[in-house]
């Protein structure tokens, strides 16, 4: 480092969110070091590079964190990290992501978080507002860093983003006029302390937000009623249950929805929603359409983007019919909660393809659907025997050592009329680069099997 005075801002992590972080950054005339440790990462530092952004590349450097003005590190870096640890003990300050977009943002923005449904929710939510004549920014975990919104000439009047709560830990800022909070369950207990430290995290969404904000919130959640009595936003609820609270404004029915709106009670049909089954989707659609109306988005331009929404790929994604034998690819269902849901969408007896990398992922979760549903569980990864342990008592389980064979024994258990599930409960890792890689290699072997 030649830097003699800490004037620059260190962005950790050079993967989608930090690459633009550090070119939105240097746009703005900032001096800008990025560092990953991750070798790699070269060519995306290399880009960085022609920019004139200094970079550090399979390697950290404790003086650079500890010499920076503002250290900003990528949603996936804890800040357990020594290097960050250290620095901020010496009086370096951390700026999130969100803090950064939401200082230059000008835009109204709807901000998405949950444990589950997410992505989903937020891609919903684009559309919905497209049929309401409305040009949106989906962003944030979704696939689009929040600050590329300020590198495009593209006119967008409303920003959608999906925020995780790896982002909004770090957050000491951000306010979205608009935050919706769909469901809380374990995940990333590999992340914190434990699950209410969690919990914690998801409900920060809310912590900046003004009289002027709104806040739509899962009722069903534990301690929602009490907890969103002490949010200053205006609260619009919605429930699946049994919750009675004069700020529900949406009751998820089997075939319905019932929503309050000024007008009056207004019921919204979902049996021809076909794409989007499941009372998990249901209440994705009620978190939706309760956000829209708190940015005064039109009724029936909201059902019309509804209408015209394509499920996104590897969440209950419907694969192809073998011999009778319904495949689907829930590769994005990587907790107990998750496939809770995928297994809660089936009225047919369900092969359940189950296992991975564990982030303290409790299997006994499943029990309940498993007995209900579950004719065999195909174990697969590094929680092969972990998940042998639960279920064997309870139902066949089959270890499987890759995917192509998970799939063969899956097939192979599987009578006319059955379903056979990829929804692991479990990060990819052990055999995958990422999720995606992982639904489309169960995607091409069942393919593969169809023509054979």
């Amino acid at each position: 480092m030649n830097h003699s005075h800490p004037s620059y801002y260190l962005v950790i992590g050079l993967g989608k969110s930090g690459l633009s972080m550090a070119n939105f950054l240097h746009s703005q005339g900032m001096d800008v070091v990025a560092t990953d440790i991750d070798p790699s990462k070269k060519e995306a530092a290399d880009r960085l590079s022609h920019l004139g952004v200094e970079t550090q590349i399979g390697f950290h450097d404790q003086n650079t964190f500890d010499r920076a003005a503002c250290l900003v590190p990528s949603p996936g870096i804890p800040l357990t990290l020594p290097y960050i640890r250290d620095a901020v003990e010496k009086g370096v300050p951390v700026k999130s992501e969100l803090d950064i977009f939401y200082q230059h943002n000008r835009l109204p923005v709807i901000a998405i978080t949950g444990t589950n449904g997410k992505t989903t929710t937020t891609s919903l939510m684009g559309e919905m507002l497209k049929g309401c004549g409305y040009h949106p920014f989906v962003c944030g975990n979704i696939g689009t860093p929040l600050v590329e919104l300020f590198m495009t000439t593209t006119p967008f009047d409303i920003v959608v983003a999906e925020v995780s709560s790896f982002q909004i830990d770090i957050s000491n800022r951000f306010r979205p006029d608009v935050g919706v909070l769909l469901n809380i369950s374990e995940d990333h207990l590999d992340r914190y302390i434990d699950y209410s430290a969690y919990e914690d995290a998801k409900w920060r969404l809310f912590q900046y937000q003004t009289d002027t904000d709104t806040a739509v919130i899962n009722f069903d959640m534990e301690n929602s009623i009490h907890r969103s009595s002490q949010l200053a936003a205006t609260v619009m609820a919605f429930t699946s249950g049994s919750a009675d609270s004069p700020k529900i404004h949406a009751r998820i029915r089997p075939d319905e929805i019932e929503l309050t709106t000024r007008a009056g009670l207004t019921r919204i049909d979902t049996r021809p929603l076909t794409a989007l089954p499941g009372r998990h989707n249901r209440e994705n659609i009620a978190a939706a359409l309760l956000a829209g109306l708190a940015v005064n988005a039109d009724l029936n331009g909201l059902q019309t983007g509804l209408k015209r929404f394509r499920p996104l790929s590897h969440r209950i994604e419907r694969v192809t019919e073998i011999n009778g034998i319904s495949f689907f690819n829930d590769s994005k269902g990587t907790n107990a909660d998750a496939v809770n849901r995928a297994l809660q969408s089936f009225n047919d007896p369900v092969i359940l393809i189950l296992g991975g990398r564990g982030k303290g992922t409790d299997f006994s979760a499943l029990k309940e659907e498993v007995v209900s549903g579950v004719k065999a569980v195909i174990a697969i990864g590094e929680t092969k025997r972990q998940i042998i342990d639960t279920f064997d008592s309870i139902c066949p389980v089959k270890p499987a050592d890759t995917m192509k064979q998970a799939v063969q024994t899956a097939f192979d258990s599987a009578d006319t009329g059955d379903v056979v599930l990829l929804s692991p409960a479990c990060s990819s890792f052990d055999m995958y680069d990422n999720y995606i890689c992982r639904g489309e290699d169960f995607t091409r072997l069942v393919l593969e099997m169809k023509k054979v």
